[in-house]
């Protein structure tokens, strides 16, 4: 290189007081890295290959992560390929999105992809220069991996990106309008505030969009056709499934309170209590509230509904059944949550009812064949099953089919054996059935069914004979949790792994719980942070 030959050389880009740390480092083998000089060091310590100190350097963005900055260190690391950094950045935006919407970075960002970025633009926190590519408002506000609680969070995200610049931006409505799932918003709010914002009415494309949206309203039994990606709930990165234990009863009491079980930890959490104590309650997720859906308080049937938000914990009241139902199967299909039979206080039902969250309304639905108390129902391939049951003379081996777009009820071929409160889930396409009562002992023995075959097999049983229990699919195994072994409540759980065909403990529970209803939701942080991140000021190599 001609440079070995001469006696002074000229470095081009290159920040003179970075070089100079970089020059004593290279002596010391020390260097501090601080908000003063990172922006500096980093690119130099690139240029010559000082790979320690590039990564002191993200390690303390990384430390610093923040809403009002978070979008600045994306660009920033976007521009020096810092990837690792520039990961973590990109996630924790998805993960604050509702934080970082309300920043002026978030305002300044462009609509697409611009060869210049976001010239001359400053983070309010580290003072970073974004050059170079960055996120753009429309990659985004489409993210699957948003983590938000309500599509109204980012329907507001947008109205203020464009507001911000409206004579600009007012043109772009359309294209972001079709980013914001609009069929997941409530329908007071698409009345209310959607169809009354005058950015969005006066557009044609707009209208197309907002009618959609009514029509999965106003449509229910048709969602299964009407699914697009806008229909389809986001689902945060990083977000790992947490099963929920909730109420039950153990010897003479009957329990109010749950518990949660997290898979990345293998511990169980106390969680907040139900307003109601309920056993024999049907218990199912939809979107990212589990809800607790009739049971019996220890006097009589209930017909309220509660539902659990656990970003705050705590419970709410939902709109009561029609119908008291305890011992009753729940079940959801495409957003919407089915009850079906159980027992009124006076009779085993065959009726069966729809709750719509985004409505917050009940409607009956057509009835099963066969009065089904202590039944069990699960969703496969867009229909609803119900299994086994008691009909106040005899334990049920009858399953029977619903198919919402026709609203009727067909019989399926029936269980190896008799079954009333036993476990029910779908995995890997496939019905699972496990333990229950067959009118003479408590039963460990587990099938399931195929669609395709249209037939029931014999799988592995479970190490403790359970009625009364629940049974859930999660991370590619069955968990069956609690229940009752003949003689006493249990708190024990047990998992099946369908590639080994084997029954293996897991974590107990606190609480000894039969007649619990269990469900699965996929969360992010959980439980949820009580204090915010503690941030480190500098980092020393």
């Amino acid at each position: 290189m001609s440079e070995s030959r001469q006696t002074h050389v000229t470095l081009h880009d290159i920040d003179p007081q970075a070089l100079d740390q970089l020059v004593q480092f290279a002596y010391t083998a020390e260097i501090v890295v601080g908000e003063g000089n990172v922006q500096t060091l980093l690119p130099a310590a690139s240029l010559l290959q000082l790979n320690g100190v590039r990564d002191a350097c993200c390690k303390f963005l990384l430390s610093q992560l923040d809403p009002s900055n978070c979008l600045g260190i994306r660009g920033f690391a976007d521009t020096h390929s810092c990837s690792d950094l520039l990961k973590a950045a990109h996630r924790y935006v998805l993960q604050h999105f509702v934080d970082v919407a309300k920043t002026e970075e978030f305002m300044l960002l462009p609509l697409k992809q611009a060869p210049s970025g976001l010239p001359g633009h400053t983070g309010p926190s580290l003072g970073l220069r974004s050059e170079g590519p960055h996120l753009q408002v429309l990659e985004l506000v489409s993210s699957d991996s948003l983590n938000v609680p309500s599509e109204e969070d980012v329907y507001r995200a947008v109205l203020s990106w464009v507001k911000h610049d409206v004579d600009t931006r007012r043109q772009h409505v359309p294209r972001l309008m079709k980013c914001v799932r609009l069929p997941l918003l409530s329908r007071d709010f698409l009345l209310g505030h959607v169809d009354a914002e005058s950015l969005v009415r006066h557009h044609p494309d707009c209208k197309d969009l907002l009618i959609e949206a009514l029509k999965f309203h106003l449509l229910p039994e048709q969602r299964g056709v009407l699914s697009t990606s806008r229909t389809r709930p986001r689902r945060c990165e990083g977000a790992g499934p947490v099963l929920f234990a909730v109420g039950g009863g153990s010897l003479f009491a009957i329990h109010g309170d749950c518990e949660a079980y997290d898979t990345r930890t293998d511990r169980w959490h106390v969680v907040a209590s139900m307003s109601t104590r309920r056993a024999r309650v049907g218990v199912a997720a939809v979107g990212n509230r589990l809800y607790a859906v009739g049971g019996y308080d220890g006097t009589s049937d209930l017909a309220t509904v509660e539902s659990y938000d656990p970003v705050t914990n705590t419970w709410q009241p939902e709109v009561s059944m029609g119908t008291r139902r305890s011992c009753l199967g729940v079940a959801v299909l495409h957003g919407l949550l089915y009850s079906a039979g159980g027992y009124d206080g006076a009779s085993c039902l065959n009726s069966a009812e729809r709750y719509d969250p985004l409505t917050g309304t009940w409607t009956s639905i057509a009835a099963m064949s066969t009065r089904r108390r202590y039944v069990r129902v699960a969703t496969l391939d867009g229909n609803l099953y119900a299994v086994g049951g008691y009909d106040s003379s005899s334990h049920l081996a009858t399953v029977e089919k619903y198919e919402p777009q026709v609203n009727s009820w067909t019989p399926v071929a029936s269980m190896l054996s008799r079954r009333s409160s036993a476990g029910v889930a779908v995995l890997e396409g496939a019905l699972y059935v496990a333990g229950g009562n067959d009118g003479t002992s408590c039963l460990n023995s587990v099938e399931r069914y195929s669609p395709k075959a249209g037939a029931w097999e014999s799988v592995a049983p479970m190490n403790i004979r359970r009625s009364t229990h629940d049974l859930v699919a999660m991370d590619g195994w069955l968990y069956a949790v609690g229940g009752n072994d003949g003689s006493s409540s249990l708190n024990s759980i047990e998992k099946y792994n369908p590639r080994t065909n084997k029954w293996v403990a897991a974590s107990c529970m606190f609480t000894r719980r039969s007649s619990v209803g269990v469900a699965v939701l996929e969360l992010l942080n959980f439980p949820p942070p009580s204090s915010p991140t503690l941030s480190v000021s500098s980092t020393s190599l």
